[in-house]
């Protein structure tokens, strides 16, 4: 089967939508498919359009509906398009109707879509194979934030939260991650010169990004809003325990139970969860390492390749041409 999967960034980009899209195509190819992944849509002639982002690929899937009216699409949905909601987000829910199937990236997302598209939404998490883990540094409880400076990301808010840990902790921060605003670079640079607790990286290649991780005592998530973190998945991949805002999006991923969360925006909270980890209060830090260690199987490669293979078998039927949603 020829496949396009049209996602908002370049094939090359490490912007999560980027891993995604170079991930699926890879997961594809193994299970025997022609894949190619653009931004739009090239004219060609495929059996089925996957595109990343309801918002951000509008033109690629209308584009792909036009010329090839009578072939299904898959729309996987984005934390942008589903949170706060899909209205609030820009999706045009008439486009999300004619889709063959609807992914959403953790089983929260479900909650967002409309009751009735949920028959043909599927959740499929996405994976990360086992990434060996490196001994931490002895002198300091280094703690990863991999992640763009975008503002969804509230990429300050941890910086801002080490400056009120006690002048005893041993806590430092290694952020990894590019910008797309001049001020926001700027303010990046300061803090990383001023803040003795805070080092900015910038863009790193995966590899050493995940490097990062892998040699991390915990990784940390601000975000406002989440579709289903890649991050987070690489976390559990390395065995590296995650602090994150209380988000549906990671709720999904860890579960209601989960310990290690924080309220979006609360400084003051972030850095109690930070010391409470650092100092194992309570058992804090020894619970949410277990915790991550029982969720590790959700990142497993082979769960999300099945999840596609059953997806292709009910958007693409097997005995001809489109014939709509079964």
């Amino acid at each position: 089967m020829r496949i396009l999967v049209a996602g908002p960034v370049p094939e090359t980009s490490d912007y999560g939508n980027g891993v995604t899209a170079r991930r699926w195509a890879r997961l594809l190819r193994n299970l025997g498919h022609e894949v190619r992944v653009a931004q739009d849509y090239d004219g060609e002639r495929y059996d089925l359009l996957i595109a990343l982002h309801a918002r951000k690929s509008e033109a690629a899937i209308r584009a792909f509906s036009a010329a090839c009216p009578d072939t299904p699409v898959v729309i996987a949905l984005t934390g942008t398009d589903l949170y706060p909601d899909l209205v609030t987000g820009g999706v045009d829910l008439g486009l999300l109707g004619r889709a063959a199937r609807i992914v959403v990236l953790q089983p929260r997302g479900l909650l967002q879509v409309p009751l009735g598209l949920r028959g043909r939404t599927r959740v499929i998490i996405q994976s990360m194979p086992p990434i060996p883990g490196e001994a931490p540094a002895e002198d300091r409880f280094e703690v990863a934030f991999l992640a763009h400076a975008r503002p969804v990301k509230d990429p300050l808010r941890l910086s801002e939260a080490v400056r009120l840990l006690p002048s005893s902790s041993r806590i430092t921060v290694t952020h990894v991650g590019g910008v797309r605003e001049d001020d926001v670079g700027e303010r990046l640079r300061a803090e990383s010169a001023e803040n003795p607790r805070y080092t900015w990286l910038g863009p790193l290649p995966r590899p050493e990004a995940l490097a990062v991780l892998a040699r991390s005592r915990l990784l940390v998530l601000t975000s406002l809003h989440e579709g289903g973190a890649n991050v987070v998945t690489e976390a559990l991949a390395a065995g590296v325990p995650i602090v994150s805002t209380r988000v549906p999006g990671s709720v999904g991923l860890l579960g209601e139970d989960y310990a290690g969360y924080f309220p979006v925006g609360d400084t003051a909270a972030l850095a109690t969860v930070l010391d409470d980890a650092e100092h194992d209060r309570d058992g804090l830090y020894t619970r949410i390492r277990r915790q991550c260690a029982a969720r590790r199987a959700s990142a497993d490669p082979e769960r999300e390749t099945q999840a596609w293979r059953r997806l292709l078998a009910e958007a693409v039927p097997a005995n001809s041409g489109y014939e709509g949603v079964r």
